[in-house]
């Protein structure tokens, strides 16, 4: 057995209510961790729902709290409480970039640091480069480029829990896009694609403060159009109903996508994915097996033809070989060992799978 801390950013609670990658994957992680024995304590706010020991830094997460103005300063909180504490545990892990990168470094003792965001940022190839001994984890291949001399322990694709999800053979005729109201995330790009294949397409997701101007101007002149809905933040049931039922999930981001944990959500339900290969996605989408890499819009209206091609049972069974929770935490917990092995000069423990 392990003593592992896992520490949250405080934005959203673990699982989030709504919208909240990184929190979502900490949590399937945490959760998966006890299951198999491990003693994990989980750093995040209160309103967090966990088996694991949940020590709390904030009443609420930050994003929903308007009573916290400087947001930051509660993480460096929850840095110093786990620095407090970190004599109790075999390994540290961290999910909250580099915040805790000083002080991991004036301490002899196991961790690894999952990223989860965009690396292509001047600002942060300067301080990775400034801390290149700290153990780190990509969420993809393609997310290493920016880095490629950082000390990458491994890469471990997301993971969410087998029955979290099931496979639909028999969907709606509508296309699902869900996620940011952002430039990079091209909505327009799915809208256009909904409109030009006479398809009906439902669109869910936050709008961030940062992203509110670019909605009113670019994105609402578009949601005039019959065949287009908007719906907003939706909750965690809602999302399983509206990928489950969807013949199509479009994705057709311009960015360098970390990993896209809404494609796997889609694999589970046996919904292929309409993407632009961007990032990840060529790591995460089999063409022509659970779903179809486009360039252009007309590419992605081809591929709305082909929709009926892609088999949704063999679509769930590549989600079920790859992306659950289960094989997460174990892909984790080889990294967790060579880790701690290499801490204190021994082999890899029997336990490990």
């Amino acid at each position: 057995m392990l003593h592992i801390a896992q520490i949250a950013p405080l934005s959203e609670s673990v699982p989030p209510r709504g919208y909240g990658g990184t929190e979502r994957i900490v949590s399937y992680l945490t959760e998966e961790l006890v299951k198999l024995g491990h003693d994990v304590t989980l750093y995040a706010s209160a309103d967090s729902i966990t088996n694991a020991t949940l020590h709390a830094v904030c009443t609420h997460s930050l994003r929903l709290d308007t009573t916290v103005i400087d947001k930051l300063a509660l993480h460096y909180l929850m840095v110093e409480h786990v620095f407090q504490d970190h004599d109790t545990y075999d390994i540290i892990h961290n999910h909250i970039d580099y915040l805790p990168f000083s002080l991991l470094r004036r301490h002899s003792m196991p961790c690894v640091s999952t990223l989860h965001g965009r690396l292509d940022i001047p600002d942060l190839i300067t301080v990775f480069s400034e801390f290149k001994e700290m153990p780190l984890v990509s969420i993809s291949n393609a997310q290493r480029h920016p880095l490629p001399t950082a000390n990458w322990q491994g890469t471990v694709y997301h993971g969410i829990p087998s029955d979290l999800y099931t496979c639909n053979e028999h969907p709606d005729n509508y296309l699902i896009y869900i996620g940011r109201m952002s430039q990079e995330k091209r909505v327009i790009d799915a809208i256009d694609i909904a409109i030009q294949s006479n398809r009906q397409l439902i669109i869910a997701g936050k709008i961030d403060d940062t992203e509110i101007e670019y909605f009113e101007s670019v994105i609402r002149p578009r949601l005039d159009h019959p065949l287009i809905e908007f719906i907003g933040e939706i909750s965690e049931k809602k999302k399983t109903e509206l990928i489950s039922n969807a013949a199509a999930f479009v994705f057709p981001i311009d960015w360098p996508e970390p990993f896209g944990l809404v494609m796997i959500e889609a694999m589970a339900c046996g919904t292929p994915v309409i993407a632009r290969a961007r990032g990840s996605v060529r790591e995460i989408i089999d063409p022509e097996r659970t779903g179809f890499l486009i360039e252009t819009n007309h590419d992605g209206v081809k591929a709305v033809q082909k929709i009926s091609t892609i088999n949704r049972r063999l679509c769930r069974a590549t989600f079920e070989q790859r992306f659950t929770a289960s094989i997460m935490a174990q892909n984790y917990l080889r990294i967790y060992d060579q880790i701690i092995a290499a801490q204190h000069g021994r082999g890899p423990s029997s336990w490990v799978k």
